[in-house]
């Protein structure tokens, strides 16, 4: 079986990360377009052997990545093509459709109550978003929650399916010799609390209450592992409060797990999310969390995740608990139930098998015997 991936751009975000862990463990054929520039993401893919065509998008109205996209498919012989993020989700269907690809399927990662992609909902884009998933076979849903979302905007139960994100637990596990490492490099003593956070740097992650919690904290320092248009902002913040030379912003990086094993507090003050994937891998490094909104735990059993703890996304009670575990010696924490639940070969089988039951459904429908070609 052939499978393109097309995505809006490969850098080091939540829904690049999980199609990264994806194509790394496809029994399948698997090529990636990425519409946008390419990012880190894009190079670990590409050592990974995996084909990454990048085709130049400069902006949302630069149709004249439509072209090259169609080219690829066109040629390709896809058995499935697999949208991922909004605009990859919107021309990716369409031109999948216009080109007789059998299996059209789209993940949904980043659809909030008010925000796209970090981005308010307006009309026009739950609009489109609405035409674009006409176009498809399959919506992909990452959690409940996503699901729920997108049966209030009128697509029929029949075409989602929920599929959680998945993780490799042992890429995650902590280990000391790293952690001393990593903070060596990043000049972090010892004695101090590193409370950390993974994610865009965006208004909606609300990084700024973990600015606030870490002024009101004596010994902690905030790492930031991410970008985005809200880092000037952030930097701005903390030096009105003074603890600017208390934060660390890594930027992009393709060392979450080391920098995790840095950490002595998860903190995630997101008011809203699809599935909360940072949240997991944060568990799987042993790591005691915070968090304010995490589908991928408030759909698991009570108690599958005993080192997590929910807390509104207010500065004075991040602050509060940031000071209730800074005393707590540091120690590391089992990985919990919901590490495995989540683990990436579950998720993996799972759309291989949606891959597979769409084509043959297509195939059966058209009169034609699935060829499936070559695995990787």
């Amino acid at each position: 079986m052939r499978v393109l991936h097309v995505i809006t751009g490969l850098e080091a975000g939540g829904a690049e990360r999980q199609l990264r862990d994806l194509v790394a463990h496809h029994r399948v054929t698997a090529e990636v377009a990425a519409l946008t520039k390419p990012g880190l993401i894009s190079q670990a893919i590409q050592s990974l052997g995996v084909p990454v065509h990048h085709l130049g998008m400069t902006g949302n109205r630069d149709l004249r990545v439509l072209m090259p996209l169609w080219r690829l498919i066109r040629a390709g012989g896809y058995d499935v093509v697999h949208t991922h993020l909004f605009r990859a989700g919107l021309y990716g269907r369409l031109l999948a459709r216009l080109a007789g690809v059998p299996a059209i399927v789209a993940s949904e990662h980043s659809i909030g109550e008010h925000q796209l992609e970090g981005r308010p909902i307006t009309g026009p884009v739950r609009s489109l978003a609405r035409a674009g998933e006409r176009l498809g076979h399959m919506t992909i849903a990452v959690s409940t929650a996503t699901a729920r979302r997108l049966e209030r905007w009128g697509v029929p139960p029949s075409r989602i399916e929920v599929i959680a994100n998945g993780i490799d637990p042992s890429a995650f596990r902590f280990d000391p010799e790293v952690r001393r490492a990593t903070r060596a490099r990043l000049t972090i003593p010892p004695h101090l609390t590193v409370v950390g956070g993974v994610g865009r740097l965006e208004p909606g992650k609300r990084f700024d209450v973990l600015i606030d919690a870490v002024a009101a904290v004596q010994d902690t320092v905030l790492l930031l592992v991410g970008d985005g248009p809200e880092r000037a902002n952030l930097v701005a913040h903390a030096r009105r409060l003074g603890v600017a030379q208390r934060m660390i912003l890594t930027g992009q990086s393709s060392q979450v797990p080391a920098l995790l094993s840095a950490m002595d507090v998860f903190a995630a003050p997101s008011q809203e999310e699809t599935f909360g994937l940072a949240v997991v891998e944060a568990l799987a490094c042993g790591l005691p969390v915070l968090y304010s909104a995490c589908p991928a735990l408030a759909e698991l059993p009570p108690g599958a995740a005993p080192g997590a703890r929910w807390v509104p996304s207010a500065a004075g009670a991040y602050g509060q608990a940031v000071r209730e575990l800074a005393g707590t010696g540091h120690e590391r924490l089992a990985p919990p139930h919901a590490v495995t639940h989540y683990g990436i070969d579950q998720h993996v089988n799972r759309i291989e098998a949606l891959y597979l039951r769409l084509h043959e459904q297509r195939s059966r429908s058209q009169g034609i015997t699935p060829a499936w070609g070559e695995q990787r």
